[in-house]
């Protein structure tokens, strides 16, 4: 079967940037629906459609297709008293942006009584090769459809 739209696709990939140092790799296969649901980058998809089972391949990413520019806007410095003890440099909290929306921060540095957070995907700004190997193509149930993601075994659940 071959991958297009409302095709349900495991797969195996590796990202890395454009020295080659691996960024993430999957452990376990990973599953997505295919056709512009959000689940995997625009070009990636745009790589596999029309692919079977057995494929490799290598897709780079600019930027812009990957994660995005990074947005000094999204750099923050809050007063330490704002946050419970324990916050540590490279950790993860939740806050919003200017806009009032939530997303993750990451803690960059902690000087004296103020917190430094970067909002930005840790990847963004950084261009990135995925290197995907396709192990598996069916057809997307109704509900998977309608939900707009995978379920079961190596998708969403429950």
């Amino acid at each position: 079967m071959k991958i297009t739209k409302d095709s349900a696709v495991t797969l195996h990939y590796k990202v890395a940037n454009t020295q080659g140092k691996v960024l993430e790799e999957s452990k376990e296969p990973m599953a997505y629906l295919h056709g512009g649901y959000g689940n995997l980058f625009p070009k990636v998809e745009e790589a596999l459609e029309g692919q079977e089972v057995g494929f490799k391949g290598l897709v780079e990413l600019s930027a812009d297709d990957a994660f995005g520019p990074r947005d000094e806007a999204l750099l923050q410095s809050i007063p330490k008293s704002q946050f419970p003890p324990g916050v540590k440099v490279g950790g993860q909290i939740e806050g919003q942006d200017a806009q009032g929306h939530t997303r993750p921060f990451t803690v960059l540095k902690i000087k004296g009584d103020q917190v430094m957070l970067d909002g930005n995907h840790p990847l963004a700004g950084q261009a990135l090769r995925f290197n995907v190997q396709v192990l598996e193509v069916r057809a997307a149930s109704e509900e998977e459809v309608a939900h707009g993601h995978v379920h079961g075994a190596h998708g969403h659940h429950h």
